[in-house]
């Protein structure tokens, strides 16, 4: 892992705002895709997942500000530059927005009935999702949120990364997978199912290129045979 450089204060203030303006954009996407389907405000299990979402990632977002500013800075950069992977994301993006608008729908008719421990305990298991991917970026400060290698990159063969080759997807399929049911629906988990496989093609992708240019990186594979689930794949 790099050296966690400094940054100036007026790098440090442009990051901030930076981040501010990607946090502004979480209640904006529930409001459309949830919130305006369910045609009401009268939604709790919104409330509770947006506070499952948000409270963590500020508390992150300190936390980065003040051991790792460069990650977060890095993170900030969502232009894939890979052509397949930003078919992937163009493929993605309306299955992912359809596990949101389908339990709004949900709500609006009334096709669902999840009991309350089961969104407690969804909620409870997307936090432990989002937790392994916190560890993810405190072992790796080249966690980028798009397909690309950096010449100072050095490979991560320790922590979670010496059991599976992605384990920020694993958090990944931890974090979003049972949101329908977070959000009290059933039917929302159809397109969400989807998610795994969209998580392969983009795995598959991504290792060709951390091979054809991350040093190192074609070893690490042998060693950690492993992607995403241990003993499967």
């Amino acid at each position: 892992m790099e050296s966690k450089s400094e940054i100036t204060k007026q790098e440090r203030s442009a990051l901030i705002r930076k981040m501010i303006t990607r946090f502004s954009f979480v209640p904006l996407f529930i409001g459309i895709c949830t919130l305006l389907p369910a045609g009401t405000f009268s939604y709790w299990q919104v409330y509770v997942y947006f506070s499952v979402l948000v409270v963590p990632m500020v508390f992150v977002l300190i936390y980065f500000l003040k051991r790792d500013p460069k990650f977060l800075d890095r993170r900030t950069r969502g232009t894939e530059k890979v052509k397949e992977q930003k078919l992937i994301q163009m493929i993605n993006l309306p299955v992912f927005m359809a596990a949101f608008i389908i339990p709004g729908l949900d709500r609006r008719f009334g096709w669902s009935d999840v009991p309350i421990e089961i969104i407690i305990i969804t909620n409870i298991v997307i936090l432990g999702g989002y937790l392994i991917i916190f560890n993810v970026f405190r072992q790796n400060s080249y966690a980028s949120r798009i397909v690309e290698t950096y010449k100072e990159q050095k490979v991560i063969t320790t922590g979670l990364y010496s059991a599976v080759r992605h384990p920020m997807y694993i958090g990944v399929l931890i974090m979003y997978m049972p949101t329908p049911l977070a959000l009290g629906s059933y039917w929302g988990l159809i397109p969400m199912a989807l998610l795994p496989v969209a998580l392969v093609f983009r795995i598959l992708n991504e290792e060709k290129v951390l091979k054809e240019n991350l040093e190192g990186y074609k070893e690490y594979c042998l060693k950690t045979k492993y992607r995403l689930i241990p003993y499967i794949w």
